[in-house]
Protein backbone atom coordinates (compact mmCIF):
# COMPACT_ATOMS: atom_id res chain seq x y z
CA UNK A 1 0.00 0.00 0.00
CA UNK A 2 1.36 3.42 -0.95
CA UNK A 3 1.85 6.35 1.39
CA UNK A 4 -1.02 8.21 -0.29
CA UNK A 5 -3.32 5.26 0.31
CA UNK A 6 -2.34 5.23 3.99
CA UNK A 7 -3.10 8.92 4.25
CA UNK A 8 -6.52 8.43 2.63
CA UNK A 9 -7.37 5.64 5.09
CA UNK A 10 -6.35 7.79 8.07
CA UNK A 11 -8.42 10.70 6.78
CA UNK A 12 -11.44 8.47 6.27
CA UNK A 13 -11.19 7.06 9.81
CA UNK A 14 -10.67 10.52 11.27
CA UNK A 15 -13.75 11.82 9.46
CA UNK A 16 -15.83 8.94 10.83
CA UNK A 17 -14.53 9.41 14.38
CA UNK A 18 -15.16 13.16 14.40
CA UNK A 19 -18.58 13.13 12.72
CA UNK A 20 -20.35 13.47 16.05
CA UNK A 21 -18.16 16.40 17.11
CA UNK A 22 -17.93 18.28 13.81
CA UNK A 23 -19.78 21.59 13.48
CA UNK A 24 -23.14 21.10 11.77
CA UNK A 25 -23.00 24.41 9.91
CA UNK A 26 -19.32 24.90 9.28
CA UNK A 27 -19.54 28.07 7.22
CA UNK A 28 -21.80 29.81 9.68
CA UNK A 29 -19.66 28.73 12.62
CA UNK A 30 -16.43 30.05 11.14
CA UNK A 31 -17.85 33.43 10.21
CA UNK A 32 -19.69 34.38 13.38
CA UNK A 33 -18.69 35.70 16.77
CA UNK A 34 -18.65 33.65 19.96
CA UNK A 35 -22.08 32.17 20.61
CA UNK A 36 -24.15 31.35 23.67
CA UNK A 37 -22.52 29.27 26.41
CA UNK A 38 -23.42 25.64 27.11
CA UNK A 39 -25.21 26.52 30.38
CA UNK A 40 -27.11 29.38 28.74
CA UNK A 41 -28.26 27.02 25.98
CA UNK A 42 -29.43 24.44 28.53
CA UNK A 43 -31.44 27.10 30.39
CA UNK A 44 -32.95 28.38 27.14
CA UNK A 45 -33.97 24.85 26.15
CA UNK A 46 -35.45 24.15 29.59
CA UNK A 47 -37.33 27.43 29.44
CA UNK A 48 -38.73 26.36 26.07
CA UNK A 49 -39.73 22.97 27.53
CA UNK A 50 -41.15 24.11 30.85
CA UNK A 51 -43.91 26.61 31.43
CA UNK A 52 -47.60 26.23 31.99
CA UNK A 53 -47.27 22.49 31.28
CA UNK A 54 -45.98 21.89 34.79
CA UNK A 55 -49.35 23.05 36.17
CA UNK A 56 -51.32 20.45 34.21
CA UNK A 57 -49.31 17.31 34.93
CA UNK A 58 -50.79 16.64 38.40
CA UNK A 59 -54.20 16.57 36.69
CA UNK A 60 -52.74 14.17 34.10
CA UNK A 61 -51.54 11.88 36.91
CA UNK A 62 -54.98 11.91 38.50
CA UNK A 63 -56.42 10.92 35.13
CA UNK A 64 -54.01 8.04 34.45
CA UNK A 65 -52.78 6.83 37.86
CA UNK A 66 -49.24 6.94 39.21
CA UNK A 67 -47.86 3.94 37.29
CA UNK A 68 -49.71 4.86 34.11
CA UNK A 69 -48.43 8.42 34.37
CA UNK A 70 -44.83 7.28 34.91
CA UNK A 71 -44.95 4.99 31.88
CA UNK A 72 -46.37 7.74 29.67
CA UNK A 73 -43.97 10.39 31.00
CA UNK A 74 -40.91 8.20 30.37
CA UNK A 75 -42.24 7.27 26.93
CA UNK A 76 -42.99 10.83 25.81
CA UNK A 77 -39.74 12.30 27.18
CA UNK A 78 -37.66 9.52 25.59
CA UNK A 79 -39.38 9.97 22.24
CA UNK A 80 -38.86 13.73 22.50
CA UNK A 81 -35.10 13.26 23.00
CA UNK A 82 -34.97 10.70 20.19
CA UNK A 83 -36.84 12.91 17.72
CA UNK A 84 -34.39 15.74 18.48
CA UNK A 85 -31.58 13.27 17.77
CA UNK A 86 -33.12 12.66 14.34
CA UNK A 87 -33.41 16.40 13.65
CA UNK A 88 -29.77 17.00 14.60
CA UNK A 89 -28.69 14.05 12.47
CA UNK A 90 -30.52 15.55 9.49
CA UNK A 91 -28.82 18.89 10.12
CA UNK A 92 -25.49 17.07 10.14
CA UNK A 93 -26.26 15.59 6.73
CA UNK A 94 -27.79 18.61 5.01
CA UNK A 95 -26.34 21.70 6.73
CA UNK A 96 -29.90 23.05 7.17
CA UNK A 97 -30.46 25.05 10.34
CA UNK A 98 -34.24 25.48 10.55
CA UNK A 99 -37.21 23.17 11.07
CA UNK A 100 -39.07 24.83 8.19
CA UNK A 101 -36.23 24.26 5.71
CA UNK A 102 -36.03 20.61 6.74
CA UNK A 103 -39.71 20.37 5.80
CA UNK A 104 -38.91 21.99 2.47
CA UNK A 105 -36.01 19.58 1.88
CA UNK A 106 -38.23 16.57 2.59
CA UNK A 107 -41.55 17.63 1.03
CA UNK A 108 -40.61 20.69 -1.03
CA UNK A 109 -42.69 23.87 -0.63
CA UNK A 110 -45.82 22.16 0.83
CA UNK A 111 -43.63 20.67 3.56
CA UNK A 112 -42.10 24.03 4.41
CA UNK A 113 -45.50 25.71 4.59
CA UNK A 114 -46.98 22.85 6.63
CA UNK A 115 -44.20 23.00 9.20
CA UNK A 116 -44.42 26.80 9.37
CA UNK A 117 -48.16 26.69 9.99
CA UNK A 118 -47.76 23.98 12.64
CA UNK A 119 -45.07 26.01 14.43
CA UNK A 120 -47.25 29.13 14.34
CA UNK A 121 -50.30 27.31 15.72
CA UNK A 122 -48.30 25.46 18.37
CA UNK A 123 -46.38 28.46 19.65
CA UNK A 124 -49.37 30.77 19.56
CA UNK A 125 -51.27 28.13 21.57
CA UNK A 126 -48.37 27.88 24.02
CA UNK A 127 -48.09 31.64 24.48
CA UNK A 128 -51.87 31.89 24.87
CA UNK A 129 -51.83 29.32 27.67
CA UNK A 130 -49.00 31.18 29.41
CA UNK A 131 -50.81 34.50 29.19
CA UNK A 132 -54.01 32.76 30.32
CA UNK A 133 -52.22 31.84 33.53
CA UNK A 134 -51.17 35.46 33.99
CA UNK A 135 -54.74 36.60 33.43
CA UNK A 136 -56.22 34.17 35.97
CA UNK A 137 -53.47 34.22 38.61
CA UNK A 138 -52.10 37.77 38.65
CA UNK A 139 -55.20 39.42 40.24
CA UNK A 140 -55.28 36.73 42.93
CA UNK A 141 -51.56 37.19 43.56
CA UNK A 142 -51.97 40.96 43.97
CA UNK A 143 -54.97 40.53 46.28
CA UNK A 144 -53.04 38.07 48.43
CA UNK A 145 -50.33 40.68 48.97
CA UNK A 146 -52.86 43.32 50.05
CA UNK A 147 -54.82 43.52 53.26
CA UNK A 148 -58.14 41.71 53.53
CA UNK A 149 -60.08 45.00 53.91
CA UNK A 150 -58.80 46.47 50.63
CA UNK A 151 -61.56 47.94 48.43
CA UNK A 152 -63.11 45.65 45.85
CA UNK A 153 -63.47 46.17 42.11
CA UNK A 154 -60.06 47.85 41.85
CA UNK A 155 -58.36 48.12 38.47
CA UNK A 156 -55.73 45.53 39.42
CA UNK A 157 -58.48 42.94 39.89
CA UNK A 158 -59.20 42.98 36.17
CA UNK A 159 -57.04 40.20 34.73
CA UNK A 160 -57.56 41.37 31.14
CA UNK A 161 -56.32 44.89 31.88
CA UNK A 162 -53.29 43.54 33.77
CA UNK A 163 -52.56 41.18 30.90
CA UNK A 164 -52.46 44.04 28.39
CA UNK A 165 -50.19 46.11 30.65
CA UNK A 166 -47.78 43.22 31.27
CA UNK A 167 -47.64 42.40 27.56
CA UNK A 168 -46.81 45.96 26.56
CA UNK A 169 -44.30 46.61 29.35
CA UNK A 170 -42.46 43.28 29.61
CA UNK A 171 -43.32 40.74 26.90
CA UNK A 172 -43.11 43.12 23.94
CA UNK A 173 -39.64 44.57 24.72
CA UNK A 174 -38.16 41.10 25.30
CA UNK A 175 -39.85 39.72 22.18
CA UNK A 176 -38.31 42.45 20.05
CA UNK A 177 -34.76 41.21 20.81
CA UNK A 178 -33.24 39.95 17.55
CA UNK A 179 -31.37 36.92 18.96
CA UNK A 180 -32.60 34.09 21.17
CA UNK A 181 -29.24 33.91 23.00
CA UNK A 182 -30.00 37.24 24.69
CA UNK A 183 -32.68 35.46 26.74
CA UNK A 184 -30.22 33.11 28.50
CA UNK A 185 -30.20 35.12 31.74
CA UNK A 186 -33.98 35.35 31.94
CA UNK A 187 -34.20 31.61 31.22
CA UNK A 188 -31.93 30.81 34.18
CA UNK A 189 -34.23 32.85 36.43
CA UNK A 190 -37.25 31.00 35.05
CA UNK A 191 -35.62 27.66 35.92
CA UNK A 192 -35.00 28.78 39.51
CA UNK A 193 -38.64 29.81 39.80
CA UNK A 194 -39.77 26.37 38.56
CA UNK A 195 -37.42 24.69 41.02
CA UNK A 196 -38.95 26.69 43.86
CA UNK A 197 -42.42 25.67 42.67
CA UNK A 198 -41.49 21.97 42.90
CA UNK A 199 -40.06 22.45 46.40
CA UNK A 200 -43.23 24.17 47.64
CA UNK A 201 -45.48 21.46 46.17
CA UNK A 202 -43.48 18.86 48.09
CA UNK A 203 -43.54 20.83 51.36
CA UNK A 204 -47.28 21.60 51.20
CA UNK A 205 -48.16 17.92 50.84
CA UNK A 206 -48.12 17.75 54.65
CA UNK A 207 -50.00 21.04 55.20
CA UNK A 208 -53.37 19.90 53.81
CA UNK A 209 -55.05 16.92 55.53
CA UNK A 210 -56.81 14.11 53.76
CA UNK A 211 -59.75 13.62 53.30
CA UNK A 212 -59.72 17.15 51.97
CA UNK A 213 -61.22 19.83 54.23
CA UNK A 214 -63.89 22.27 53.11
CA UNK A 215 -65.93 25.19 54.47
CA UNK A 216 -62.84 27.05 55.66
CA UNK A 217 -63.78 30.24 57.50
CA UNK A 218 -60.29 31.65 57.94
CA UNK A 219 -56.68 30.68 57.49
CA UNK A 220 -56.16 30.07 61.19
CA UNK A 221 -59.62 28.67 61.84
CA UNK A 222 -60.41 24.99 62.27
CA UNK A 223 -61.12 22.84 59.24
CA UNK A 224 -64.45 21.12 58.93
CA UNK A 225 -63.42 17.70 57.70
CA UNK A 226 -65.65 16.03 55.14
CA UNK A 227 -67.30 12.68 55.84
CA UNK A 228 -65.57 11.04 52.88
CA UNK A 229 -63.93 7.70 53.50
CA UNK A 230 -60.18 7.25 53.59
CA UNK A 231 -60.38 5.59 50.17
CA UNK A 232 -60.13 9.09 48.73
CA UNK A 233 -56.63 9.24 50.18
CA UNK A 234 -55.43 6.08 48.48
CA UNK A 235 -53.44 6.82 45.32
CA UNK A 236 -54.58 5.03 42.18
CA UNK A 237 -51.94 3.14 40.23
CA UNK A 238 -53.91 2.92 36.97
CA UNK A 239 -56.89 5.01 35.87
CA UNK A 240 -58.69 4.78 32.53
CA UNK A 241 -61.46 7.27 31.76
CA UNK A 242 -62.42 9.94 29.24
CA UNK A 243 -60.18 12.34 31.17
CA UNK A 244 -57.20 10.13 30.37
CA UNK A 245 -57.37 11.47 26.82
CA UNK A 246 -55.84 14.72 28.10
CA UNK A 247 -52.75 12.96 29.49
CA UNK A 248 -50.83 12.32 26.26
CA UNK A 249 -51.47 15.75 24.69
CA UNK A 250 -50.65 17.48 27.98
CA UNK A 251 -47.34 15.63 28.19
CA UNK A 252 -46.61 16.25 24.52
CA UNK A 253 -47.30 19.93 25.09
CA UNK A 254 -45.01 19.87 28.13
CA UNK A 255 -41.98 18.35 26.34
CA UNK A 256 -42.23 20.11 23.00
CA UNK A 257 -39.12 22.23 22.46
CA UNK A 258 -38.35 21.24 18.88
CA UNK A 259 -39.20 24.62 17.40
CA UNK A 260 -36.52 26.22 19.60
CA UNK A 261 -33.84 23.49 19.31
CA UNK A 262 -32.37 24.62 16.00
CA UNK A 263 -32.38 28.36 16.81
CA UNK A 264 -30.63 27.54 20.11
CA UNK A 265 -28.16 25.34 18.25
CA UNK A 266 -27.38 28.09 15.73
CA UNK A 267 -26.27 30.40 18.55
CA UNK A 268 -24.47 27.72 20.62
CA UNK A 269 -20.77 28.33 21.13
CA UNK A 270 -18.71 25.65 19.30
CA UNK A 271 -21.84 23.91 17.94
CA UNK A 272 -21.52 20.20 17.20
CA UNK A 273 -24.07 17.41 17.07
CA UNK A 274 -22.66 15.77 20.20
CA UNK A 275 -22.56 19.07 22.09
CA UNK A 276 -26.14 19.98 21.16
CA UNK A 277 -27.31 16.47 22.04
CA UNK A 278 -25.80 16.92 25.51
CA UNK A 279 -27.70 20.21 25.85
CA UNK A 280 -30.88 18.36 24.88
CA UNK A 281 -30.34 15.40 27.20
CA UNK A 282 -29.56 17.60 30.22
CA UNK A 283 -32.47 19.93 29.53
CA UNK A 284 -35.02 17.12 29.09
CA UNK A 285 -33.67 15.17 32.10
CA UNK A 286 -33.90 18.14 34.48
CA UNK A 287 -37.35 19.02 33.15
CA UNK A 288 -38.45 15.40 33.60
CA UNK A 289 -37.30 15.47 37.23
CA UNK A 290 -39.14 18.69 38.07
CA UNK A 291 -42.24 17.53 36.19
CA UNK A 292 -42.39 14.21 38.00
CA UNK A 293 -41.81 15.62 41.49
CA UNK A 294 -44.40 18.40 41.14
CA UNK A 295 -46.97 16.08 39.52
CA UNK A 296 -46.52 13.31 42.10
CA UNK A 297 -46.78 15.49 45.20
CA UNK A 298 -49.50 17.64 43.67
CA UNK A 299 -51.54 14.50 43.06
CA UNK A 300 -50.80 13.07 46.52
CA UNK A 301 -52.08 16.33 48.04
CA UNK A 302 -55.44 16.57 46.25
CA UNK A 303 -55.85 13.12 44.64
CA UNK A 304 -58.92 13.01 42.37
CA UNK A 305 -59.86 16.60 43.30
CA UNK A 306 -56.82 18.22 41.68
CA UNK A 307 -57.64 21.05 39.28
CA UNK A 308 -56.48 21.17 35.66
CA UNK A 309 -54.33 24.10 36.81
CA UNK A 310 -52.57 22.99 40.01
CA UNK A 311 -52.26 26.41 41.67
CA UNK A 312 -56.05 26.79 41.75
CA UNK A 313 -56.23 23.70 43.98
CA UNK A 314 -54.43 25.52 46.79
CA UNK A 315 -56.70 28.58 46.84
CA UNK A 316 -59.54 27.06 48.88
CA UNK A 317 -57.27 25.56 51.52
CA UNK A 318 -54.30 27.93 51.86
CA UNK A 319 -55.59 31.31 50.63
CA UNK A 320 -53.02 33.48 52.45
CA UNK A 321 -50.13 31.08 52.97
CA UNK A 322 -46.82 32.90 52.44
CA UNK A 323 -45.17 30.07 50.53
CA UNK A 324 -48.16 29.64 48.23
CA UNK A 325 -48.23 33.38 47.55
CA UNK A 326 -44.51 33.32 46.78
CA UNK A 327 -44.78 30.29 44.50
CA UNK A 328 -47.66 31.90 42.64
CA UNK A 329 -45.49 34.94 41.97
CA UNK A 330 -42.57 32.68 40.99
CA UNK A 331 -44.69 30.77 38.47
CA UNK A 332 -46.08 34.00 37.06
CA UNK A 333 -42.58 35.40 36.57
CA UNK A 334 -41.37 32.12 35.04
CA UNK A 335 -44.29 31.98 32.62
CA UNK A 336 -43.83 35.65 31.79
CA UNK A 337 -40.15 35.09 30.91
CA UNK A 338 -41.01 32.05 28.79
CA UNK A 339 -43.34 33.89 26.41
CA UNK A 340 -40.59 35.84 24.54
CA UNK A 341 -38.58 32.62 24.08
CA UNK A 342 -41.57 30.82 22.54
CA UNK A 343 -42.35 33.89 20.45
CA UNK A 344 -38.97 33.73 18.68
CA UNK A 345 -39.60 30.56 16.55
CA UNK A 346 -43.19 31.65 15.84
CA UNK A 347 -41.99 34.95 14.40
CA UNK A 348 -39.20 33.19 12.52
CA UNK A 349 -41.69 30.77 10.93
CA UNK A 350 -44.03 33.59 9.91
CA UNK A 351 -41.24 35.62 8.32
CA UNK A 352 -39.81 32.58 6.48
CA UNK A 353 -43.22 31.70 5.02
CA UNK A 354 -44.09 35.26 3.97
CA UNK A 355 -40.72 36.72 2.97
CA UNK A 356 -38.38 33.76 2.45
CA UNK A 357 -34.71 34.10 3.28
CA UNK A 358 -34.40 37.84 2.69
CA UNK A 359 -32.04 39.98 4.76
CA UNK A 360 -33.02 41.08 8.27
CA UNK A 361 -35.42 44.03 8.36
CA UNK A 362 -36.45 45.83 11.52
CA UNK A 363 -39.76 46.82 9.90
CA UNK A 364 -40.72 43.20 9.15
CA UNK A 365 -39.35 42.10 12.54
CA UNK A 366 -41.47 44.61 14.48
CA UNK A 367 -44.60 44.09 12.36
CA UNK A 368 -44.46 40.30 12.79
CA UNK A 369 -43.87 40.65 16.54
CA UNK A 370 -46.83 42.98 17.05
CA UNK A 371 -49.18 40.88 14.90
CA UNK A 372 -48.41 37.62 16.70
CA UNK A 373 -48.70 39.22 20.15
CA UNK A 374 -52.10 40.71 19.23
CA UNK A 375 -53.41 37.28 18.20
CA UNK A 376 -52.04 35.70 21.37
CA UNK A 377 -53.65 38.39 23.54
CA UNK A 378 -57.07 37.83 21.95
CA UNK A 379 -56.87 34.08 22.53
CA UNK A 380 -55.65 34.49 26.11
CA UNK A 381 -58.51 36.83 26.97
CA UNK A 382 -61.31 34.68 25.54
CA UNK A 383 -60.20 31.05 26.22
CA UNK A 384 -62.28 29.89 29.23
CA UNK A 385 -60.21 26.88 30.40
CA UNK A 386 -56.50 26.15 30.11
CA UNK A 387 -57.29 22.46 29.64
CA UNK A 388 -58.90 23.30 26.29
CA UNK A 389 -55.61 24.76 25.08
CA UNK A 390 -53.63 21.74 26.31
CA UNK A 391 -56.05 19.28 24.73
CA UNK A 392 -56.49 20.77 21.27
CA UNK A 393 -52.96 22.05 20.72
CA UNK A 394 -51.34 19.00 22.29
CA UNK A 395 -53.31 16.47 20.25
CA UNK A 396 -52.66 18.21 16.91
CA UNK A 397 -49.61 20.39 16.36
CA UNK A 398 -47.62 19.09 19.34
CA UNK A 399 -47.94 15.51 18.16
CA UNK A 400 -46.90 16.54 14.64
CA UNK A 401 -43.87 18.59 15.68
CA UNK A 402 -42.80 16.16 18.39
CA UNK A 403 -43.37 12.79 16.69
CA UNK A 404 -44.67 12.87 13.12
CA UNK A 405 -42.56 15.48 11.31
CA UNK A 406 -39.11 14.37 12.59
CA UNK A 407 -39.88 10.78 11.60
CA UNK A 408 -41.18 11.66 8.14
CA UNK A 409 -38.32 14.05 7.43
CA UNK A 410 -35.73 11.47 8.46
CA UNK A 411 -37.28 8.79 6.26
CA UNK A 412 -37.40 11.17 3.27
CA UNK A 413 -33.97 12.81 3.62
CA UNK A 414 -31.70 10.26 5.31
CA UNK A 415 -29.53 7.99 3.19
CA UNK A 416 -29.78 5.18 5.74
CA UNK A 417 -31.39 1.86 4.66
CA UNK A 418 -34.98 1.35 5.75
CA UNK A 419 -33.99 -1.55 8.02
CA UNK A 420 -31.47 0.52 9.98
CA UNK A 421 -32.16 1.29 13.63
CA UNK A 422 -32.91 5.01 13.13
CA UNK A 423 -35.15 4.37 10.09
CA UNK A 424 -37.23 1.84 12.01
CA UNK A 425 -37.33 4.22 14.99
CA UNK A 426 -38.44 7.08 12.74
CA UNK A 427 -41.26 4.95 11.30
CA UNK A 428 -42.44 3.95 14.78
CA UNK A 429 -42.27 7.60 15.82
CA UNK A 430 -44.64 8.56 12.99
CA UNK A 431 -47.07 5.73 13.78
CA UNK A 432 -47.12 6.57 17.50
CA UNK A 433 -47.67 10.27 16.86
CA UNK A 434 -50.53 9.73 14.42
CA UNK A 435 -52.34 7.17 16.59
CA UNK A 436 -52.00 9.16 19.81
CA UNK A 437 -52.93 12.46 18.15
CA UNK A 438 -56.04 11.11 16.43
CA UNK A 439 -57.32 9.14 19.42
CA UNK A 440 -56.77 11.99 21.89
CA UNK A 441 -58.34 14.58 19.60
CA UNK A 442 -61.42 12.42 18.95
CA UNK A 443 -61.99 11.68 22.63
CA UNK A 444 -61.56 15.36 23.54
CA UNK A 445 -64.12 16.41 20.90
CA UNK A 446 -66.59 13.75 22.10
CA UNK A 447 -66.11 14.88 25.72
CA UNK A 448 -66.79 18.49 24.79
CA UNK A 449 -69.89 17.48 22.84
CA UNK A 450 -71.30 15.59 25.83
CA UNK A 451 -70.60 18.41 28.27
CA UNK A 452 -72.12 21.13 26.07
Amino acid sequence: MSINDDVDVVRERTAQDTEETAPLLQGAVLSRARGASFASSVFNLMNAIMGSGILGLAYAMASTGIVGFCILLVLVSSLAAYSIHLLLKLCDQTGINSYEDLGGKALRKPGKVLVGIAILIQNIGAMSSYLFILKSELPAAINSLLSADSPGNAWYEDGRLLLIIITLCVVLPLSLLPKIGFLGYTSSLAFLFMLYFAVVVVVKKWSIPCPLPHNITSLSGAFKISNSSDSECSPKLFVVSSKSAYAIPTMAFSFLCHTAVLPIYCELDRPTKARMQKVTNIGISLSFLLYFISALFGYLTFYAHVESELLLSYDAYLPRDIMVIAVRLAILLSVLLTVPLIHFPARKAAILMLFGGRAFSWLIHIAATLTILCVVLILAIFVPDIRNVFGVVGSTTSSCLLFVFPGIFYLKISRQPLRSFDSVGAALLVVFGVIMGVISFCVIVITWAKSS
